[in-house]
This record gives C-alpha cells, sequence and structure tokens, in this order.
C-alpha cells in the first residue's frame, strides 16, 4: 500500500509541476518595462509617460539591431547606468525632488493582455524604472518580442524587429 500512495505522490507531484500549479517557472520568452510613478497625482502620472518616451528614444537605436533576446538583454544590462540618467535627468530638469531607480531583474506579474497578445501570470524578466516611491500607477508593455515601443504623444517612433525581417527573408 505504501508503494501505491508513494506512486500516486510521485505522479500528482509531476502533474502539478507540468501545470505551473507548484512554483511559478520565469516566462523566458518575454521582457517586460514597468515605468512605476511615483504616485497617482497628475504631475506624477505625466513625468512617468515623458520618462517612458526619454527612455524608448534612447534604447531604439540599441535593440534595433539585436537579433536575438540575448542580444537585447545584454543591451539593457550595459545601458542599466545610463537609463537611469535618462529617467534622473527628465526628474531634475522638471524640478523634481525624488530620484529613479532602475533595475533588470525577474517579477512576478498577474495576467495582462497588450492588443491580442495575453500574458499569463508569471515571473518574467524586466526592465523596471522606479520613480520616487514607485507607489503610483505604472505603464507597463513587452519590449522583447517589440509589442510596444510607440509614443503616446507622436507618431515618429518607429520600432523594426530584427527578428520580424530574418523570418520574412527566410519564408519569402
Amino acid at each position: 500500500m505504501k508503494k501505491v500512495i508513494s506512486v500516486l505522490v510521485i505522479i500528482v507531484t509531476v502533474a502539478l509541476v507540468a501545470f505551473g500549479i507548484f512554483g511559478t517557472q520565469p516566462k523566458q520568452e518575454y521582457i517586460r518595462i514597468h515605468v512605476r510613478a511615483n504616485s497617482n497625482e497628475s504631475i506624477d502620472q505625466n513625468v512617468k509617460y515623458e520618462i517612458k518616451d526619454e527612455i524608448v528614444s534612447y534604447l531604439i537605436p540599441y535593440i534595433s539591431t539585436c537579433e536575438t533576446r540575448e542580444d537585447f538583454v545584454a543591451v539593457i544590462n550595459q545601458n542599466l547606468d545610463k537609463i537611469d540618467e535618462v529617467a534622473e535627468e527628465v526628474l531634475r530638469n522638471r524640478g523634481f525632488s525624488y530620484g529613479a531607480n532602475v533595475k533588470f531583474c525577474q517579477e512576478q506579474f498577474p495576467t495582462r493582455s497588450y492588443d491580442s497578445v495575453v500574458l499569463e501570470s508569471g515571473i518574467y524578466d524586466s526592465l523596471i524604472v522606479e520613480l520616487g516611491s514607485g507607489e503610483g500607477d505604472n505603464w507597463w508593455c513587452v519590449v522583447y518580442p517589440p509589442l510596444c515601443f510607440v509614443s503616446n504623444n507622436s507618431q515618429d517612433i518607429l520600432y523594426k524587429s530584427r527578428i520580424l525581417e530574418i523570418l520574412k527573408s527566410i519564408l519569402g
């Protein structure tokens, strides 16, 4: 009887792990970006979008040449200090007394949708830009594969996906 129970416990454990019930594995296919505002006051929300636009403008020339996810991760890691400088400069120029904290890490996120893409809850590699206390509403998107590098304020930012270009050249 002990063998039967042991086998059942092993089978149930394997099934739970396979279906993601025990522990959450990182969602390695996506990289997210979150710009977290200091508060929900309009001034903090407005600067959040301005910082998002400046970071996107800064990153586009670097990531437009990335051909793999690993290339993208390397570019982000190599530019963390500069991304922080971009956010800090906007805050300083607008007279804010709080600063920014930028990091690339794995974080747990709830299920979210972006156009026709649904990102299930789980752990994602993420570029986090926390402004001040980071307690306000955030702007988020998927930066790999590129789903969101479009400015809210203008139509002049164009992101070209090298992966899509490679696939088109292969598939004709």
